[in-house]
């Protein structure tokens, strides 16, 4: 039977082959890189908000606590976003003809919240509350980053699950006492593993099963 192809066609089909390979682990490479991105994440990225509230002036410098607009933190599975009251608090005594706060003031007058912008928006599909992580030790800024130090508040962390299961794994790396939780200023001590191991076992964290229960899929996918 003659030779329907030439010679040379089994070149080009294993050159055609391994390329193939090569290039499908290049794309997987590239997707790798592109869901970590900001551009997907939104990490680093400000936004726009209807009034430009500074974190920066409020926290550092007139010293307020994150507690006394995010009220319900440590009891709620959400931070929430403070009333138009709260604000006004203080903006019915300072600043009271800005034309900045007029959207505060408007919304204090009608009755209507303030549009804002939400930083951080995890899918409908994963549950995380709040209150437990703050009162197993889990500092604010650990994961919201230096807030007391942006102007604009932008997303610090991916939020993608291999950031929470990297915590959820080694808990001790990243837990600090409970009293210093909204201190934004807290660093870990040198023995910080040592004493992540000591809060974890005085806090509960791990309860009766251990790690695997913090890195079962039910824990956040309800």
């Amino acid at each position: 039977m003659p030779q329907i192809f030439h010679r040379s066609f089994n070149v080009i089909s294993r050159v055609t082959i391994f390329g193939a390979v090569f290039i499908l682990a290049g794309l997987g490479a590239v997707l790798a890189v592109w869901v970590r991105s900001s551009y997907v994440t939104s990490v680093g990225v400000a936004r726009v908000q209807p009034v430009p509230f500074s974190h920066e002036h409020h926290v550092t410098g007139l010293g307020i606590d994150c507690r006394y607009c995010h009220t319900a933190v440590e009891t709620s599975s959400f931070a929430g976003i403070p009333p138009t009251k709260t604000c006004m608090n203080c903006h019915q005594q300072i600043w009271v003809g800005s034309t900045m706060l007029e959207p505060v003031r408007e919304s204090y007058r009608t009755g209507r919240s303030i549009e804002w912008q939400r930083v951080h928006n995890l899918a409908e599909f994963v549950y995380f509350n709040h209150s437990i992580h703050v009162n197993k030790g889990v500092g604010c800024s650990t994961c919201h980053g230096e807030v007391n130090h942006m102007p604009l508040v932008w997303q610090e962390q991916t939020l993608l699950m291999e950031w929470c299961l990297n915590c959820h794994r080694r808990p001790e790396l990243n837990l600090r006492p409970r009293d210093q939780v909204f201190n934004m200023d807290w660093q870990p001590p040198p023995d910080q593993e040592e004493r992540g191991r000591q809060l974890a076992e005085e806090y509960g964290v791990f309860k009766a099963h251990g790690v695997e229960n913090m890195t079962n899929c039910s824990t956040c996918h309800r």
